[in-house]
């Protein structure tokens, strides 16, 4: 039996559903070590020698519920995959995307698996996350494409060539602070064990000098992009960029402030969550202003 074939509207929600996906497995992935949970099943695919769970107590449910989650979405990653192939009109660079998606949600999954058979090896703990907002990125260009027309003869222009290059250069201070970020949370006390189980192993570094670094490095970020807004705002630039960089100015001081507090106060779960949260919607933002740097028309059926 031949699947029927997927409208371009039909499509955006598809490639809608695995972006929320995506970013759905960052904050469940965070629940995990911030529980205490990242142990609490030993074992992979299953919990506890070949049984789905060891018991039903707080840890391995959550880290199991976890891994339901990500079945549930690499399921919603296959159905947009598929759909990209039946979808009329075909896009090659849709499908390439959607293809992308599948192969980072298992690559997360197998990751996840080294992950508990390392015993929360801190290394590729910060891989994990990393790989993850790499998810996030692609999550984003799927959608944001899915709603523009790209290919030989659509329109495409360039709104400011410096503006682009400065774009394109913020991914530089941007990494550095996730990199940096992801360092400093290995290197402090949420290892993602608990009490009773083997305590995981910590980056050999000082908590204070990461969080210093990642602070000087978050700076720079949000510098940048306060001045960028600035000139942006002096030089009437179109509403759509100065927007772009007014989310992005806004998410970085409030995860600037998150950060600061969380610190001082000794990390708490709840703040540590939200700031995992804040870098999965900064990197969206990141994404998105970089996208808006060039003008494209709306797929047809989606002009308005």
């Amino acid at each position: 039996m031949q699947l029927p074939r997927v409208s371009v509207r039909t499509f955006r929600w598809f490639a809608l559903a695995s972006f929320i996906a995506m970013i759905l497995i960052i904050a469940t992935g965070a629940a995990v070590r911030l529980t205490g949970s990242g142990l609490g099943c030993p074992d992979w695919p299953t919990c506890y020698r070949g049984q789905i769970s060891g018991s039903w107590s707080l840890h391995p449910a959550v880290e199991y519920a976890n891994r339901l989650v990500t079945v549930v979405l690499s399921l919603v990653t296959v159905a947009t995959l598929i759909a990209a192939v039946r979808r009329v009109p075909y896009r090659r660079d849709l499908t390439m995307f959607a293809s992308l998606l599948v192969v980072g949600v298992v690559a997360d999954a197998l990751l996840g698996a080294i992950v508990v058979y390392s015993k929360l090896n801190p290394w590729l703990v910060s891989s994990h996350l990393i790989v993850s907002l790499g998810m996030v990125i692609a999550g984003a260009v799927l959608y944001h494409r899915s709603k523009y027309l790209y290919g030989p003869g659509t329109r495409a222009d360039l709104r400011d060539p410096r503006l682009r290059r400065v774009a394109r250069l913020l991914w530089v201070p941007f990494v550095l602070t996730v990199v940096a970020g992801t360092i400093t949370t290995g290197s402090g006390p949420h290892a993602g064990s608990s009490r009773g189980q083997l305590r995981a192993r910590r980056l050999p570094f000082s908590l204070s000098d990461t969080a210093w670094i990642h602070s000087l490095a978050a700076v720079m970020f949000v510098s940048i992009v306060v001045g960028l807004f600035l000139i942006l705002w002096q030089s009437g630039a179109p509403d759509r960029l100065q927007r772009g960089v007014r989310r992005l100015a806004t998410i970085g001081a409030v995860q600037g402030l998150v950060g600061g507090v969380q610190y001082v106060t000794h990390l708490p779960v709840v703040l540590v969550e939200v700031h995992v949260c804040l870098a999965a919607s900064l990197a969206i933002g990141v994404t998105q202003f970089h996208l808006s740097q060039t003008a494209r028309d709306r797929e047809i059926g989606l002009e308005k």
